[in-house]
């Protein structure tokens, strides 16, 4: 797959750039070009994302933030099994426990709940960072919905992060995802306090709280491109309801 010119390889990580030493230079560097490319598009163009990951791993199968970047992409795409896959080799090269929260919701998305709750309830949760234990009970959350326990799921969301005023990167999700819950099991009023809340917290736009709270409080908002559109189309039959009612011109 073609790179841009403006891409050199320097962009990744120093940890990666560093895994990749063992490689010869010129691979390295067409390695580390494939990576940026994925970090580049995984959010905007999964599918991109994804190609560039697979060229790398055709590469260097062998580098464990090259299997890491494979399973991230094959994730984006909704490739559960394969990002399985990919996640376990890469912590078998590592040790870490950094994935488990993903490995855990790959199992939901193959429609396996049970066994992401036996994970959250796994020993590796203990060595998460907060980040990583603080995902790993959204995902036991959604393994809850998911088998239709959605009391459990509400409390299990309940937190010692939850009920922090202090706004981390993981607050507006582990929020939205509480007043979803609260929303689903009928609790509409609750709801709305917890999408406030999340609001509160969304400082770049990662959920779509704003909208939710708008919902629930019977906000409508007209989209004007399509607002004029239907204008013009209206016009338009207008003009050929017209045309099919006019009186054809007399004859001689």
């Amino acid at each position: 797959m073609p790179i841009p010119e403006d891409v050199t390889g320097e962009e990744i990580d120093k940890d990666v750039r560093q895994e990749l030493q063992s490689l010869p230079k010129t691979l390295a560097e067409d390695v580390a070009k494939n990576l940026v490319m994925v970090a580049r598009l995984i959010d905007e163009d999964p599918e991109g994302a994804y190609g560039y990951s697979r060229v790398a791993l055709r590469l260097a199968s062998r580098v464990a933030a090259v299997r890491e970047a494979a399973g991230f992409a094959a994730y984006a795409n909704q490739k559960y099994a394969e990002a399985l896959a990919e996640f376990r080799a890469a912590r078998r090269m590592t040790g870490t426990v950094e994935l488990w929260p993903l490995m855990a919701d790959c199992e939901r998305g193959l429609g396996r709940p049970e066994k992401a709750l036996d994970m959250a309830g796994a020993p590796e949760v203990q060595k998460l960072d907060k980040a990583g234990q603080v995902e790993m009970r959204l995902v036991a959350a959604g393994a809850r919905r998911d088998l239709g326990q959605l009391d459990a799921a509400i409390v299990t969301l309940q937190s010692s992060e939850l009920a922090s005023h202090s706004v981390q990167p993981w607050t507006a999700r582990l929020r939205y995802a509480y007043a979803d819950a609260l929303h689903a099991a009928g609790r509409s009023d609750e709801a709305r306090e917890w999408f406030a809340k999340a609001v509160e917290a969304d400082r770049d736009g990662s959920t779509d709280a704003s909208d939710r709270l708008a919902e629930l409080d019977g906000v409508e908002f007209m989209d004007a491109l399509a607002e004029d559109e239907a204008d013009e189309d209206e016009a338009d039959e207008a003009v050929e309801a017209e045309d099919t009612t006019a009186p054809e011109d007399d004859k001689d």
